[in-house]
């Protein structure tokens, strides 16, 4: 038997294919979860620019995940096709966020779980991993950080801002810290007591400063 007989054979042309019913239910299944895993990832975003091509991406990835297993579990000679189609694709775009790889990966996951045919599994594995990043994604700590930026011309100027900001918040950090000649850039990261930011006018006042810039802090910090 050649290469050739094997594809044409009876077996292969007798394969089950998926009826209509079952499209029709795994792609509107497909749709929800994908549309669920795109909510979270819009609840639990916290990245500078949001991008909402990028939750669309995610429901029709789900999609695209279920009928590609669909088409590969009901002919085997296309599975075969399949793989080599994807073995070529390549994915240039850069992931910003590390929380968007678990993203990616729950969206492929949740299409293939549901064209294998485990709805349970898919339905009670997507609530749980959304209640996880739910619960961990959105956990800061309620004093949201400053950092300050101060520039002073000489040494003793230095340690009398430092001194005072120091008695008017709850934290002060040196972040980093540049020596000119006749002039000192210090950075430090801070916890306000209230929201008062009257301190940063009586920084910029003081003798032998020059410059006090308060800016909100959005990275990740320690607590």
């Amino acid at each position: 038997m050649t290469f050739s007989d094997i594809f044409k054979s009876s077996f292969l042309e007798n394969v089950a294919a998926v009826s209509i019913v079952d499209m029709v239910l795994a792609l509107v299944l497909s749709f929800c979860i994908g549309l669920f895993i795109f909510l979270i990832y819009k609840k639990t975003y916290a990245g500078v620019m949001y991008s909402s091509t990028f939750g669309v991406t995610l429901v029709a990835l789900t999609m695209i995940s279920t009928f590609v297993i669909l088409a590969v579990t009901s002919n085997v000679v296309l599975s075969l096709g399949m793989v080599g189609a994807l073995s070529i694709v390549r994915f240039r775009t850069a992931i910003k966020e590390p929380l968007d790889i678990a993203f990616l990966f729950w969206a492929i996951a949740a299409g293939i779980v549901l064209a294998a045919g485990m709805i349970p599994l898919a339905a009670f594995g997507s609530v749980l991993i959304g209640i996880v990043i739910l619960v961990f994604a959105n956990r800061k700590s309620g004093v949201n950080p400053y950092i300050v930026v101060l520039t002073v011309s000489d040494h003793s100027s230095e340690t009398q801002a430092v001194e005072y900001l120091k008695g008017r918040v709850t934290k002060c950090n040196v972040k980093s810290k540049t020596v000119q000649k006749g002039m000192v850039e210090l950075n430090l990261e801070v916890r306000l007591k209230e929201d008062d930011t009257d301190f940063v006018n009586e920084l910029a006042d003081m003798q032998g400063v020059q410059r006090a810039v308060l800016v909100s802090y959005n990275g990740d910090y320690m607590g």
